[in-house]
């Protein structure tokens, strides 16, 4: 007996471990299922215990934007570049850009990527670079509801999220969020954002070939955001470009004619220039005004999202810099200053406002707060017996705003109605009119006392009349139609007045110099150099301004643009 169980001790190892192999097997599933069973159980719990987060701050700042009268883009003020639009405002051949560039499968799969979250997790491990390959969902995820650290924890926390929120939310919800918050370069954030800053058009404007663009960018945004200035950069672009729209075609999002069609776009140059020409003028102007109007600060203006209609006109406003920087400047250390208003009758609507030659050396308006010299330019209104306020208080005012000049000026050729000047049409945000202008208008003067002002100026009723030639200049009328007027006279001329007005516009040119004076940042006046004559410098750029105005068939009023936008 003690020889056989010796025996049986000594079998050897294989046969031992082949007698065991279906024990071990068994044990070995039941542990890999209890372990599937246990992952399949954590992840049920962390998906019912996951809540979707609340966008960042940063993601629901809006900021707020400028347009003229007739809905050309002025510029922004906000910390961001972003504004909200509904999907139904982003045209389906944009979206399906998107959706090729970015995830061919959006609008069926379930949120998440597998194969992309197995990749970052691998990387993650290893050491390796960030992955990316993300759903649309995810990337809304990540962009806009979680931290962008890189970590397993957020990864899987993000897939959880992305998860949840296609079973609870439509595409479209998940489509437009990400189109609101996704980063496009250029300091844009969000389609509408975007289309601007590429393209000087809103989201609704884009064409297939520009769509498929912006789709291109967000590949990488700072890099593409060069494209049209950086020609390496535009070239690689329009590779990514030919690719997303050979994608469209190929899934029938655009017909194969239509792919014929696309040709690259333009885009706007980049960086912009710091001035922006004179727009920042006018947001100075209109942002303090759109505020006061709210009844809130400047600062809740710029991060509120608002859409502020002004009164100007975009156009005139670029006839006009044109024509007052041809002016060659003082010499010296004398400094010369142009001041331009132009304004409807009657109404108030600010068209045209010239504060200065450069708002990032001069941010100080001329145009509303420079107190300019009147000399004889308030002459023709010494006959009038009684005004009434505010015209009264203006008439004794010694330096008067080119604004307030332009509005006495505006009063006579409304037959004695004074307006106050308004350079806020319309305020309205996501959509919603939240302020309208209403012009407020008076009798200030009686019509006899208007027309006698109106005579002794020789300022009106028809500027039009004005001759110009080829090379811009004031015909032989000697500004016929227009009042000359000023402080100084000859060598010592100072300051310069033009102003001409009709039903339709009242138009005032202020020219003066200053240089610096004794004191550190101040400034005292001068003599304008006789070189150009300022006078006749003065005409050509009214003369220039009213033909610019007058060609496009008159002024209209603030309410009258509104109604047609």
């Amino acid at each position: 007996m003690l020889s056989g169980r010796r025996h049986r001790e000594r079998a050897p190892l294989r046969i031992r471990f082949r007698r065991n192999r279906g024990r071990r097997l068994r044990r070995l599933c039941y542990a890999f299922l209890t372990l599937l069973a246990t992952l399949c159980a954590a992840a049920v719990v962390a998906y019912h215990l996951t809540s979707i987060p609340k966008p960042h701050p940063e993601t629901v700042t809006q900021s707020t934007v400028f347009l003229d009268s007739d809905g050309a883009y002025l510029g922004r003020r906000g910390p961001v570049d972003r504004q909200d639009i509904p999907l139904s405002a982003v045209p389906r051949h944009v979206q399906d850009a998107v959706i090729a560039a970015e995830n061919r499968s959006f609008r069926t799969d379930s949120g998440v990527s597998p194969r992309a979250i197995a990749r970052a997790m691998l990387a993650t491990l290893t050491g390796g670079d960030p992955q990316g390959g993300s759903t649309i969902t995810q990337q809304y995820v990540k962009n806009a509801l979680l931290s962008p650290e890189h970590s397993l924890a957020r990864k899987a926390r993000e897939a959880l999220i992305a998860i949840k929120l296609d079973r609870t939310r439509t595409k479209g919800e998940i489509l437009e969020g990400y189109l609101d918050t996704v980063y496009f370069g250029r300091g844009a954030a969000g389609i509408q954002s975007a289309a601007r800053n590429y393209f000087g058009v809103d989201a609704k404007s884009l064409t297939v070939a520009q769509g498929a663009a912006l789709a291109s960018i967000l590949n990488i945004p700072s890099y593409y955001e060069k494209a049209g200035s950086d020609p390496k950069v535009t070239a690689k672009l329009e590779n990514r470009w030919e690719w997303v729209l050979d994608a469209m075609a190929a899934s029938g999002s655009i017909t194969a004619k239509q792919r014929a069609a696309a040709r690259f776009p333009a885009f706007r140059f980049y960086p912009p220039g710091e001035t922006e020409g004179q727009r920042q003028y006018l947001i100075d102007v209109a942002a303090k005004e759109a505020a006061d109007r709210l009844g809130i600060t400047e600062d809740r203006l710029a991060s509120g999202g608002y859409s502020v209609t002004t009164t100007f006109d975009l156009a005139l406003q670029d006839s006009a810099t044109q024509l007052v920087q041809k002016h060659p400047g003082g010499k010296k250390g004398v400094r010369v200053h142009t001041a331009v208003v132009g304004m409807v009758p009657g109404d108030g609507a600010v068209r045209l406002l010239y504060g200065g030659s450069d708002y990032a050396r001069q941010s100080f308006n001329d145009a509303v707060s420079g107190a300019v010299e009147a000399g004889t330019a308030l002459a023709p209104f010494s006959e009038a017996g009684h005004a009434d306020e505010p015209l009264g208080k203006l008439l004794k005012t010694a330096a008067p705003t080119p604004l307030n000049l332009a509005s006495a000026y505006a009063t006579v050729a409304a037959d004695g109605r004074y307006a106050t000047p308004y350079t806020v049409a319309r305020i309205t945000q996501e959509g919603r009119t939240v302020y309208r202008a209403r012009p407020d208008v008076r009798q200030v003067l009686d019509e006899k006392e208007a027309l006698v002002a109106g005579a002794r100026s020789g300022a009106g009723p028809t500027p039009s009349a004005v001759a110009v030639d080829v090379d811009g200049a004031a015909g032989s009328a000697e500004a016929k139609g227009f009042a000359i007027a000023g402080a100084g006279g000859g060598i010592t001329r100072r300051t310069v007045w033009t102003t001409g007005y009709d039903d339709r516009l009242a138009l005032t040119v202020a020219l003066f110099a200053d240089r610096a004076g004794s004191g550190k940042g101040t400034s005292v006046p001068a003599q304008l150099p006789n070189e150009p004559s300022p006078t006749e410098f003065a005409q050509r750029v009214a003369a220039g301004i009213w033909d610019a105005a007058t060609s496009k068939g008159g002024s209209k009023s603030a309410a009258e643009s509104d109604a047609a936008n």
